[in-house]
């Protein structure tokens, strides 16, 4: 199984570049599966059912969330209609949507995406390990499902290193978002999961974490607010990190993905169906 995580999208510029490069990307790499996260595709913050509906149509399976996943305010009601979209499953009790799916591919197999939130330097959510213990539990690798996919969404590094140790072997592939800089430390882990810290943002990198730099160069030179936040509007990168998965459900290739923009550009050596197409 060929499945492409990508990293959280930010605003109009990230929006744009995984609209235009998703369709082709998806036809040249014979993709069964990908999943994008989306907490901040509106504006920076949160997502609208339309933009959701758009990432759907471009190719995504999938759209997982983040700290951000309510920031507007519709997405409290149309969540619980749109079971693609998930949010964090640790999440207290009574929150809209769901935390988990399991995704059918084209070729009938069933991936479970779950995403999960961190606690370090975030919000104080309910346990991730124990939520994810009993997610796995209810839904085991190679019998609830043929692959499993979480999305880590945290701060820490360290907290995204245990969490992906801790539920090693039990799943296809842990990556981490939310700090919007793609690391360099894809792997499979000693017993067979695919690992990523972070996948990095689909944004403007001529920016700060995909905002305009005034306004965050302000706010630490002099400690004080004076506008908006806005995503920064210039050329995007696509990023993200490339998994195969063999019949057992774990990983047997893993590569990060950049496409287009100021990074240097990275695509998955093994799949050699790349076609032109593709837009460097």
């Amino acid at each position: 199984m060929r499945l492409l995580f990508i990293g959280d999208v930010v605003g109009r510029a990230g929006r744009a570049v995984l609209v235009e490069q998703l369709p082709d990307l998806r036809r040249a790499w014979s993709l069964d599966c990908v999943i994008v996260n989306g907490e901040n595709a509106a504006g920076g913050f949160g997502i609208t059912e339309s933009i959701c509906a758009d990432f759907l149509d471009a190719g995504a399976d999938c759209v997982t969330l983040g700290n951000h996943a309510f920031d507007q305010r519709e997405a409290l009601v149309f969540i619980a209609r749109q079971p693609r979209l998930i949010r964090p499953l640790n999440y207290p009790s009574g929150a809209p949507g769901g935390g988990a799916n399991l995704i059918e591919t084209a070729a009938g197999a069933r991936v479970l995406v779950v995403n999960l939130m961190g606690r370090v330097f975030m919000d104080a959510l309910d346990d991730p390990f124990a939520a994810a213990e009993r997610e796995l539990s209810a839904c085991p690798l190679g019998l609830g499902c043929d692959a499993a996919v979480i999305d880590f969404h945290a701060e820490a590094s360290s907290e995204k290193q245990a969490f992906a140790h801790f539920v090693d072997g039990r799943v296809s592939l842990v990556v981490g978002t939310h700090t919007h800089v793609p690391t360099a430390d894809h792997q499979i882990l000693p017993h067979g999961s695919g690992y990523m810290t972070d996948a990095g943002m689909t944004g403007d990198y001529d920016s700060v974490i995909g905002m305009e730099k005034d306004e965050p160069i302000r706010r630490f030179t002099t400690k004080l607010p004076s506008a908006r936040f806005e995503p920064a509007g210039g050329a995007a990168t696509l990023c993200g990190v490339a998994v195969e998965i063999g019949r057992n459900g774990l990983a047997t290739r893993i590569a990060p993905v950049r496409v287009g923009g100021k990074l240097a550009q990275a695509r998955p050596e093994f799949w050699e169906s790349v076609t032109q197409t593709v837009v460097a």
